[in-house]
């Protein structure tokens, strides 16, 4: 089999940019997952566990969950050649990985033309700010990333991870 080299698809050939045209795509069953990481001082991660992940300005996780699904919902009107999408469905997750980190997972579902790994990148990065804004009282030796995508299906090809 012959490999398929492959190029910018956001860049026309006179190397202008330009939105991608998913017309002539069929509609099919999209999903993706992507992951951030938020790491915390040793101190500041023991004081967020003391606490219950809440702060005064409320809890830390429902607020990261409500902020990253609001930004998956407007990622067209953040990254420029990001199609308009409906959201099927938008799940985050946030659980403690080890002693100071954070890991926050968001899973993204449509039936549409493109796929949907900037809308899950967006949403965990969002989520990943929030904590952070939530928590920099605290301290600012706070770290977000690295951010990831962890999967994709649907469309023309399967990435890693996702869920059957």
């Amino acid at each position: 089999m012959a490999s398929r080299r492959r190029t910018l698809t956001h860049v026309d050939p006179k190397g202008m940019p330009t939105m991608v045209d998913v017309s002539g795509k069929a509609v099919t069953a999209r999903e993706a997952i992507a992951a951030c990481k938020v790491r915390f001082p040793a101190a500041v991660a023991v004081q967020l566990r003391a606490s219950g992940l809440r702060t005064a300005k409320g809890g830390i996780v429902e607020t990261a969950i409500i902020a990253g699904t609001m930004a998956v919902k407007r990622t067209h009107e953040l990254i420029p050649f990001c199609h308009p999408l409906p959201v099927d469905s938008c799940r985050l997750t946030v659980d403690w990985v080890g002693e100071r980190d954070l890991d926050i997972t968001c899973t993204v579902k449509t039936t549409h033309r493109t796929g949907v790994e900037m809308e899950a990148l967006t949403g965990a990065t969002v989520a990943a700010l929030t904590v952070y804004d939530m928590c920099k009282a605290l301290s600012h030796a706070i770290v977000i990333g690295p951010a990831r995508l962890l999967g994709k299906r649907g469309g023309r090809r399967d990435v890693g991870k996702a869920a059957p």
